[in-house]
């Protein structure tokens, strides 16, 4: 049985090939586009001026003394993922008029994409403090989610989130993942083993797309 699924995951992943990377998707403004090696500083900066912000939910190495990958680490290992087919590494991207380069508003990175007979994977955003409250994020999971469920083919989405971080809980609740309760010390976060709310979504759930009923019901309330 393990065989077969070894050679189902590896058969998907061989039929989409260098089709399930790069990709960018758009919604208005909005973007979500690979992180680069050149994005370095506008990153950083971005990073630097939220640090008290997301201090909190910021993953940590548990090894004694283990420090975060520097950034070329961490896009290097991304990239690798994303060859492997096992994830998708984005940067938020926001257009203001007059601007010819979209900026850095925030980070998503699809990873644990598991193929064969599971066809699910894991989704983490962060956003600029500045842009919170506007959408951003839950537009952005939507876009990730759709791509996933329509294009790759994925059946199931999973969102991990600390009980105490109201505002990522509020993006989850607006989309309409279901909550499938704790998970104790299930993540190491900001120096110390962390429990987490689990929260999912299957393509079922959303068959005319979790962006355009999003964006409805946006639309209802205005």
């Amino acid at each position: 049985m393990a065989a077969e699924l070894h050679r189902d995951a590896t058969s998907v992943i061989r039929m989409y090939g260098s089709a399930i990377w790069p990709v960018t998707l758009e919604c208005g403004d909005l973007a979500l586009r690979p992180i680069r090696y050149r994005d370095k500083r506008e990153w950083s900066e971005v990073r630097s001026r939220n640090s008290d912000w997301l201090a909190p939910w910021e993953a940590s190495n548990p090894a004694p003394g283990g420090r975060l990958p520097s950034y070329r680490q961490m896009v290097a290992s991304l990239n690798e993922q994303a060859r492997q087919s096992t994830a998708l590494p984005f940067v938020i991207v926001e257009r203001t008029a007059g601007v010819r380069e979209p900026a850095i508003v925030g980070q998503l990175t699809v990873s644990s994409i598991v193929w064969g007979s599971a066809m699910m994977a894991t989704l983490g955003y962060w956003v600029d403090k500045d842009r919170a409250g506007r959408g951003i994020a839950p537009t952005a999971v939507a876009m990730a989610t759709d791509h996933c469920f329509n294009v790759l083919g994925l059946h199931r989405m999973e969102i991990n989130i600390r009980p105490e971080n109201a505002p990522s809980l509020r993006v989850v609740e607006k989309l309409g993942f279901r909550d499938e309760g704790y998970r104790e010390r299930y993540l190491h976060i900001n120096g110390q083993w962390a429990d987490h709310r689990s929260f999912a979504l299957t393509s079922e759930e959303v068959p005319e797309g979790l962006l355009r009923r999003w964006l409805k019901g946006q639309t209802g309330r205005s």
